[in-house]
């Protein structure tokens, strides 16, 4: 037998052939996994450690959007948050060798947690590497299951770079946080869920940021019911799923930049992208004002604390492009310590104009403040923060300085307020807010 052309081309070509023989297996094999039987057993693993968090209807979005809108409150599971059903699933499918070695895994705080407690009932060591930047309710939450937390790195995947580092070094099992399809198959388990409240769903959102959670719960979701929509929701300042959707490829981001900590991933999974390119229909990216508008949406309608990352739903919810559909969107985790609530009511009052500050020249002389002060009562403006500066010149006939700060309706009342001082004659500059200004 001769071949055609010289045997270094053939070499190439059989080279080439070998190598697509073995992307193609691996992709077979990929696809192999996350089955409905693999659901099934993972919900039956499920079974009574979970809460169930039913789907609830929000009279509110709803009315907003022109949808029917149920919220899926992950929030208020067990440790907090989803994480805990693929940590769990995981965990349940160690061998005996895997569980004596022990576990390690990076995490911002919610996956640490569904570790921390999974090992904890398996009778099982755990190491939690977390960022520096993790938020401190995050961390001691982690600390009461009884793993070893190691703070380090500013970012995750400085954390999961340390995490794996100490997988090979000291033999542990390194439990991805979401490139892990055991994981992301206990994920998906809130799909079940969802059409069991609500079974002609239209359109499911999702929160996305290494991918496990969009994974899992897209496949379920296209296993029972090719025709719903699903939606992934990321923020804007760490979109790095939407980029590598469009380069169609993993790739990795410079830097992230969001205060939806939860999902601020450089590089999303590998191994999870297959089911997300296959199985999310698109994605939305939402900016962070856009979070703290729904921060305080959520806490006034529902009374629910929800953390940033699982609120990028609830802000995806104005950019739907559909009326009249059934829309049920995960609020992925409720852990957020007090002084990051305090910052997003503060901030988020005054982005609506519920809180605004100015300030004002006024001659030093008696009576001037009381007319101020009565100016605005007039406009049924609340005064809660005053700061009368006499040292604003040296010489203080020309004038003092006085910087109100105070409550409003909104914008158009904020306007009223200061159109009625400037009618009378006061030159009014609007000021940002400084210091605490509730409570």
């Amino acid at each position: 037998m001769t071949f055609p052309y010289p045997w270094e081309y053939n070499t190439k070509i059989i080279f080439t052939f070998i190598i697509l023989l073995h992307i193609y297996r691996e992709a077979e094999e990929s696809f192999s996994m996350m089955t409905l039987d693999d659901f099934k057993a993972a919900g039956r693993m499920l079974e009574g450690v979970l809460y169930r968090t039913d789907l609830m209807y929000s009279p509110f979005f709803s009315k907003t959007t022109g949808n029917q809108v149920y919220i899926k409150p992950e929030n208020m599971q067990v440790t907090g948050s989803y994480k805990i059903r693929g940590a769990y699933f995981k965990c349940s499918m160690l061998n005996e060798e895997e569980k004596a070695k022990g576990l390690v895994t990076a995490s911002a705080g919610n996956h640490a947690q569904g570790v921390a407690y999974a090992a904890q009932a398996a009778g099982v060591k755990a190491t939690i590497v977390m960022p520096t930047t993790t938020p401190l309710v995050k961390v001691n939450n982690t600390k009461d299951y009884g793993p070893e937390v190691i703070l380090h790195g500013e970012t995750f995947d400085d954390a999961a770079a340390l995490a794996a580092t100490l997988s090979r070094e000291q033999g542990l099992t390194y439990v991805h946080p979401f490139d892990d399809l055991t994981v992301s198959t206990g994920q998906g388990t809130i799909a079940y869920e969802i059409f069991q409240d609500l079974p002609d769903v239209d359109v499911v959102l999702v929160p996305i940021g290494g991918g496990g959670l969009a994974a899992g719960l897209a496949t379920l979701v296209k296993l029972l019911n090719p025709s719903v929509q699903v939606i992934g929701v990321e923020p804007s300042g760490a979109a790095s799923m939407k980029a590598s959707l469009k380069a169609g490829r993993v790739v990795t981001l410079e830097n992230v930049s969001t205060i939806a900590d939860g999902v601020a991933v450089k590089m999303p999974g590998t191994k999870v992208f297959p089911y997300i390119q296959k199985h999310v229909d698109k994605i939305i990216t939402i900016d962070d004002d856009e979070l703290v508008d729904a921060f305080l949406d959520v806490t006034e309608r529902h009374k629910m604390i929800v953390e940033n990352a699982g609120l990028l739903t609830i802000a995806a919810l104005r950019h739907l492009d559909c009326k009249g559909k059934n829309v049920a969107l995960v609020l992925s985790g409720g852990n957020m310590d007090v002084l990051t609530i305090s910052s997003l009511v503060q901030y988020g009052l005054i982005n609506r104009g519920r809180i605004f500050a100015f300030s004002v020249r006024l001659p030093d002389r008696p009576g001037e403040l009381l007319r101020i002060a009565e100016l605005v009562a007039r406009e049924n403006g609340n005064i809660i923060k005053l700061d009368h500066n006499q040292f604003v010149n040296i010489n203080r006939q020309a004038g003092v300085e006085l910087k109100v700060t105070l409550e409003a309706f909104g914008h158009t009342h904020k306007r009223t307020i200061l159109d009625a001082l400037q009618k009378v004659g006061y030159q009014v500059r609007e000021t940002p807010p400084s210091g605490t200004i509730t409570g």
